[in-house]
């Protein structure tokens, strides 16, 4: 009789073993339509791997393998059942990594719990399907580094949930499109290095934080008012013009980077305040002069560039204590003020470009009160000193030419004058 009982009881704990075992099936059992999903994005994608690495798609095994707990960069539901598939990162990022060829499949969009999308770098082609803008639970995609083509699909800006859109590096063109703006959460965009023409749509949502559509075809002017909230701005190497007025109220600006563009008229005095350490306007059209303010207390690493424009008027203290000051091939004259130099003394400045003006006086100091040469660079050659500081002569670039003053006809006509040069100093 104890016999039989054991039996029976061994027989129950192996049946409680096994309906255990089948729950954890079943609760690890992923949707048959995200399944299905995932085959065609892995049938589209080619795994560009080198020899000595595995594929990305090794662990995708459809035979035996559990998507959710085995396939590389595919993250599910932990309570949903069925489980639904999140998360989506195709490749590894890893340095010298050649991720993907091919295309990217329009079946992504079945995957509806979807939050995140990331395709590293690789050399996929086509264009970014359109289906994307059916995933309402999306709040990141980012596709940079490879080889898409096409437009923005404008449906992505209407996902309620998108913080961020990362399309940088790739060939899309086409314009931006005006429903950028109803992108109420997004936060970050990057469409840098791409080949995307026409104008900026009329303005861009309230709370972006990063902007990037440098090293484009983009024409025209800014939006009349930019977001409150940006931090980072980048537009730099387009065909844009127009005045810089629209940057008034983007007091949270740290970096900027209108470079290599057209844009015209004054600085505005908002840009010079403590927060806003990157400054990069060089190559453009700015006119008129430096605002009388106190200088603020730049740290390590602030760099501002204002090199290659109209800039006139004598420079102010307001730059006082730049780490990286770029002021060369302007239209500045008068002398130099004398805490420039006390900040390079002390080493808070490390470059200062002042060639190719018409200043006329430079601070002079005694030979040891300068920091050590291989701790700052001076550039103060080309301009209408009597005696040049051949201190700012030596760290001068390469190219710069022979000449150490400008010859005395041209600084004698640029001070009788009152108008100013129309062309820019190389």
């Amino acid at each position: 009789m104890a016999k039989k009982c054991s039996l029976l009881l061994l027989a129950f704990v192996l049946y409680l073993i096994h309906c255990q075992s089948t729950i954890a099936q079943l609760q690890n059992k992923i949707s048959a339509i995200d399944l299905d999903a995932l085959h065609q994005i892995k049938n589209t994608l080619i795994d560009i791997h080198a020899v000595s690495s595995p594929h990305f798609f090794s662990s995708w095994d459809f035979a035996s393998g559990d998507p959710c707990s085995s396939f590389a960069g595919v993250t599910c539901s932990s309570s949903e059942q069925p489980r639904r598939v999140e998360s989506l990162v195709l490749g590894t990022g890893l340095s010298g990594s050649p991720g993907f060829a091919g295309t990217l499949s329009p079946f992504i969009a079945n995957l509806t719990e979807l939050s995140q999308l990331v395709l590293f770098a690789g050399i996929v082609t086509g264009s970014i399907p359109s289906e994307l803008g059916s995933l309402k639970k999306l709040r990141v995609i980012s596709l940079t580094n490879n080889l898409l083509t096409g437009t923005i699909p404008a449906s992505i800006f209407s996902l309620p949930d998108l913080h961020t859109l990362d399309l940088g590096h790739n060939q899309l063109s086409g314009t931006m499109p005006p429903t950028i703006s109803a992108s109420i959460q997004l936060k970050v965009l990057v469409l840098a290095d791409n080949k995307i023409s026409g104008q900026l749509p009329r303005g861009f949502p309230e709370k972006l934080l990063h902007l990037d559509f440098s090293q484009n075809n983009i024409s025209g002017m800014l939006p009349a008012r930019m977001s409150a909230s940006l931090r980072y701005l980048s537009a730099s190497q387009n065909r844009m013009w127009g005045p810089l007025n629209c940057l008034e109220s983007t007091l949270e600006l740290e970096y900027l980077d209108l470079s290599m563009n057209n844009f015209s008229g004054g600085l505005p005095t908002s840009l010079f305040q403590p927060k806003l350490t990157s400054m990069l306007l060089q190559r453009n059209n700015l006119s008129g002069g430096f605002p009388p303010l106190a200088p603020y207390p730049y740290g390590p690493g602030s760099i501002i560039d204002l090199s290659r424009n109209f800039l006139t008027g004598e420079l102010t203290r307001v730059l006082v204590g730049v780490e990286s000051l770029f002021l060369n091939n302007n239209q500045l004259k008068g002398t130099v003020p004398k805490e420039y130099f006390g900040s390079l003394s002390l080493g808070k400045t490390k470059t200062l470009y002042l060639q190719h003006n018409y200043i006329t006086g430079f601070p002079t100091a005694a030979e040891s009160s300068w920091p050590p040469w291989d701790l700052v660079a001076v550039c103060i050659s080309y301009n209408c000193m009597e005696v040049p500081v051949v201190v700012g002569i030596m760290a001068c670039p390469s190219g710069i030419g022979e000449q150490i003053s400008r010859p005395a006809y041209q600084c004698s006509a640029f001070h009788n004058r009152n108008t100013t040069p129309k062309e820019k100093e190389d």
